[in-house]
């Protein structure tokens, strides 16, 4: 069951991205049919949270709630959903996978962590893989767009880098909530973000949402993408450790690129393979230090909660703390 339940999950992650670009193409306006989902998907989340009596509506009304949303929704799926518009599915799924490289030079230049050395070398190599994607953009017709969409998903990697940073004062801070509903709270401010800013820049028109492709993408990214996901990510995390699931980040972009070209019959090249995998192999050379020690902790018992893992394609953060006795 553990296995099903990873490879579904990995599927959906995967999906994500493909479903974003297929309801952007179908004429629904970016920032606002981002806004819908997320702050849906968080409202239902918190709804049930609070009928379980594990929140409470002050919690939507604390600051930190909107400064975690603005990081991790509004600025990382702002960009993403625009340029998708320009961007293939792929490209996007694997861009946003440099993530955790934009939360280590945060914290080697900004906090003035002290990183370790495969984490660098994880950068530069990740930093080689972006190059690599770009390439064919200067050997077939790509409009400037395409280059300005891929910047954009890496500017939006920086919000999630700092939202994910400000995440983990914020998850102390709060000890006596749920996670879960920390993270809905997050997502309907990201998500009113997102439709008021839409509402200042984008003309709605109603029957953009009555087409199958348009509705179905909507329904999939909010049912499945941040909720159906979501469950199983914790699911996973209850049954194993919060290593394994995590793992999603290296095996979701892959299926992502794979959907894109099969089903959505989007360019690909081995330059753009090539970049995938390397910004992939760069990724898990940025995570190599914190994977091995988390793989260590394995041997000893745990009581309670210990990582903050983001499942990025779905939208949803998820904490789990954990804390390691002796024998």
């Amino acid at each position: 069951m553990i296995i099903i339940n990873y490879v579904l999950m990995c599927f959906i992650f995967g999906t994500t991205f493909l479903a974003i670009k297929i309801g952007v193409d179908a004429g629904l306006p970016p920032l606002f049919s981002a806004g819908l989902r997320f702050f849906l998907a968080g409202l239902l989340l918190f709804s049930f949270m609070t009928w379980k009596d594990k929140a409470t509506f002050r919690l939507l009304f604390r600051k930190e709630m909107f400064l975690t949303g603005v990081g991790l929704t509004f600025g990382t799926f702002a960009t993403l959903y625009w340029a998708e518009q320009y961007v293939t599915s792929g490209i996007a799924a694997v861009l946003s996978a440099t993530g955790p490289m934009m939360i280590m030079m945060m914290q080697s230049f900004v906090l003035k962590q002290k990183a370790a050395g495969s984490s660098f070398f994880g950068c530069m190599i990740g930093v080689a893989g972006v190059l690599l994607l770009i390439i064919p953009s200067f050997s077939i017709e790509i409009s400037v767009f395409w280059v300005i969409g891929c910047a954009a998903i890496i500017i939006g990697e920086v919000f999630y880098a700092s939202g994910t940073l400000y995440s983990k004062s914020v998850i102390q801070q709060f000890t006596a909530s749920s996670p879960i509903a920390l993270n809905a709270a997050q997502m309907m401010h990201g998500g009113l973000l997102l439709l008021f800013l839409s509402l200042c820049t984008e003309t709605i028109q109603l029957d953009a949402f009555l087409s199958y492709a348009s509705l179905g993408s909507l329904l999939y990214l909010i049912l499945f993408g941040s909720m159906v996901g979501h469950t199983l990510y914790y699911w996973l995390v209850s049954r194993t450790n919060p290593v394994f699931p995590s793992t999603w980040l290296y095996i979701s972009p892959i299926i992502a690129v794979i959907l894109g070209v099969i089903v959505y019959d989007e360019y690909f090249s081995w330059i753009t393979g090539l970049g995938a995998l390397t910004i992939i192999a760069g990724t898990v050379l940025v995570n190599y230090e914190t994977i091995r020690e988390l793989v260590r902790g394995r041997r000893l018992p745990f009581q309670g909660v210990t990582a903050l893992t983001l499942t990025k394609g779905s939208g949803i953060n998820l904490v789990i703390k954990a804390r390691k006795t002796k024998r």
